[in-house]
């Protein structure tokens, strides 16, 4: 009998992925190449530092607004429940190896659901901040005052993002499997089973 595999994520859902990553990329290079003077050689990855300035504010628009299309697809799959309490408390000993105790879960455990709205609140943040200090076009319209708090916030949010992304894709690596979810839209039955068996259940009626 060979090995069965169930639909992950649709051809839309995939593409809107990858364009959220290459938008990340870009928004992430040209921002980090003006957060410090060692990190500016990174410009030159999007056309040098004048380009770097002007693109900037655009590709993270361009990744907020693919995001907020994923977004709106899988927030009620990320509203965290009682189930997602007990995955917290024994999430310690699942690192350490020891599975024993951990309950099962839907489509997306705990943890991949932090990472979702950790990310839903640092892009927001740095949408609205990055409005109160874009030059020429809105800058002007706000003091001063409020454009160094907005930098401030915006710099701390980045940072924030770019965490949670590591720990995305660390986490995708870590467990067998997952990847291919979003390079070829399926996962193995098998992979279903072992990591989200709620879901399993749902997808195949098998108890």
């Amino acid at each position: 009998m060979g090995i069965r595999y169930l639909p992950r994520y649709s051809k839309g859902e995939r593409s809107n992925h990858w364009l959220i990553v290459l938008f990340f990329l870009g928004a992430a290079f040209s921002g980090l190449a003006f957060f410090h003077p060692s990190l500016y050689f990174l410009s030159s990855l999007v056309g040098g530092g004048t380009w770097a300035r002007i693109l900037h504010p655009f590709l993270g628009l361009a990744m907020a607004a693919c995001f907020c299309v994923m977004a709106l697809k899988l927030w009620r799959h990320n509203v965290m429940n009682e189930a997602d309490k007990e995955w917290m408390k024994h999430s310690g000993e699942m690192l350490r190896g020891d599975k024993s105790r951990m309950p099962p879960v839907g489509r997306y455990n705990a943890g991949q659901k932090q990472v979702f709205w950790v990310m839903v609140v640092s892009l927001a943040v740095l949408v609205l901040t990055g409005f109160v200090f874009w030059q020429p076009w809105f800058a002007n319209s706000f003091p001063i005052v409020a454009r160094r708090i907005a930098v401030v916030l915006h710099a701390l949010s980045a940072t924030v993002l770019i965490l949670s992304v590591i720990v995305h894709v660390y986490a995708a690596i870590w467990v067998k499997g997952t990847i291919r979810a979003m390079t070829r839209g399926t996962v193995t039955e098998g992979w279903a089973r072992q990591n989200h068996p709620l879901w399993h259940r749902e997808m195949t009626g098998k108890q």
